[in-house]
């Protein structure tokens, strides 16, 4: 079974496919014959310039789905439109145990910079010369998460996100730890090497949208907040859902940023945008105490390596 980053992806996918299909079963139903025919003695002389009418098609061409503008479509994707292979796949995934099928969105790197690892990692830390990690974290449900990542800081360079789980320190078990015991352990942690063992943003979720041929995906947010959805919308389509706060777009992490900022970021972003997002009541509930001006000043917003 495959899988897609967008709705707009399975759709464009399913089109083509039944396209493919139905255009080999048609040339099935036409004898192939091993030379051209004999004229009839007698018979009707074809009319200068007619030509045979076009073969049906079964769906609109590409360029009208959905409101998208695919006409340019950049050579990599459009080589994922076309089917390249005998079993009629039409997009074939770099990476074969992913099974992702993105006829669209194609190889697009906020993707792949918002992806949310399965499984834990290890982290390994050193405090700055100030003896800081330029880290916050806060309890939430008897859990460690990221509240704050400073820039330019270790903790950002080690690639900690906002929303992050922290489950070890140095080998200790910060489960049912509160937020005050959690932050002594990082305070009183030796200066040369810190060991965390981290779980990828547990209460978040990707969305990948598709812009229209306006530049639009179709959702308003204010102060980071999805409020209104647009129907049939991109965002619509791909299940964005109102009181939840971005937190990422491409990757990028957007907590604490103007509604203005955020917007620039999203008209710099291609065709295809992935949005990270959190409910609203769980974001409020890491973000509480966190002073706001702390956030807007220092936060992290920097664009992951990939």
């Amino acid at each position: 079974m495959s899988l897609y980053p967008s709705l707009e992806d399975m759709k464009v996918d399913h089109m083509v496919q039944a396209q493919v299909a139905a255009n080999a079963a048609q040339q099935q139903q036409v004898p192939q014959l091993a030379a051209a025919p004999q004229p009839i003695p007698g018979a009707q002389e074809p009319i200068p310039g007619s030509e045979p009418a076009a073969t049906p098609t079964l769906y609109p061409s590409l360029h009208e789905y959905m409101g998208l503008d695919l006409t340019n479509v950049p050579p990599e994707v459009q080589q994922q439109i076309v089917p390249v292979n005998t079993n009629n796949q039409v997009a074939v995934p770099n990476n074969t145990n992913r099974q992702v099928v993105a006829p669209v969105s194609g190889d697009a790197i906020g993707i792949r910079r918002a992806e949310v690892k399965q499984g834990i990692r290890m982290v390994i830390l050193a405090k700055d010369n100030k003896n800081k990690l330029g880290l916050r974290v806060r309890n939430v449900n008897n859990g460690i998460f990221v509240q704050f990542v400073s820039a330019n800081s270790a903790a950002s360079m080690g690639g900690l996100r906002f929303g992050d789980q922290i489950l070890q320190i140095n080998g200790q078990n910060l489960a049912g730890l509160s937020t005050d015991k959690a932050m002594k352990l990082f305070k009183t942690a030796t200066a040369d090497r810190i060991e965390l063992a981290v779980r990828d943003r547990p209460f978040e979720r990707n969305i990948t949208m598709q812009k229209n041929s306006d530049g639009n995906i179709g959702f308003v947010f204010k102060n980071g907040k999805v409020t209104h959805i647009v129907k049939d919308s991109s965002a619509a389509r791909n299940g964005v859902l109102t009181e939840h706060n971005l937190v990422e777009v491409d990757g990028q992490n957007v907590v604490g940023m103007k509604d203005k900022d955020i917007g620039k970021i999203f008209e710099a972003c291609g065709r295809t945008v992935t949005i990270t997002i959190i409910p609203t009541f769980i974001f409020d509930h890491i973000m509480k105490h966190m002073a706001s001006s702390l956030v807007k000043k220092q936060m992290d917003h920097s664009i992951p390596e990939i």
